[in-house]
């Protein structure tokens, strides 16, 4: 059984992963605010911004839940190679 500690740590990751996605989205709308601004292409600089911000974020939430999906099942194969030993 895991421990909570590791439960914990599971859970911070993933919650680090999200607040990520909303960085990053938040970021590109900010600069394309700013192009906004500077050149007058509104709407279109925080359109694309956030459009790119979310493709990233999502890119980095996917590769990031992926990682800790198989660290997961490696913990799990390890755990059951164990007791089989026993």
């Amino acid at each position: 059984m895991a421990s909570p500690e590791n439960e914990d740590r599971g859970w911070i990751r993933l919650g680090g992963l999200g607040i990520e996605l909303v960085a990053s989205v938040a970021g590109f709308v900010a600069v394309g605010f700013l192009l906004d601004r500077h050149y007058g292409w509104s709407p279109w600089g925080v359109l694309i911004g956030a459009a790119l911000g979310f493709i990233g974020g999502l890119y980095n939430l996917i590769r990031g839940a992926l990682l800790a999906s198989r660290e997961a099942a490696g913990d799990t194969a390890a755990k059951d190679r164990e007791r089989r030993e026993r």
